[in-house]
């Protein structure tokens, strides 16, 4: 694992030492659980954006819930 340094904010450091405390994390522990859950979520909008765009340049279709049903066998 690599170490790595920033300069933060007091009043920023003062609420990652509170926030840590209520979780019971260490704020090493908690900033390194903070910073991989924003990092999947802006993956995930990346990968959302992605996808929308491709519908919008029609490389991707889309399927209704009626045919999704129809074509699991799931229609009543």
């Amino acid at each position: 694992m690599t170490r790595l340094q920033g300069v933060l904010p007091d009043d920023a450091i003062a609420r990652i030492t509170a926030l840590a405390a209520e979780a019971g994390r260490s704020p090493d522990i908690f900033l390194t659980e903070t910073i991989l859950d924003y990092l999947e979520d802006r993956e995930d909008v990346a990968l959302a954006e992605a996808r929308l765009n491709d519908r919008r340049i029609g490389k991707a279709k889309t399927h209704t819930l009626e045919d999704v049903e129809r074509d699991l066998g799931l229609a009543d």
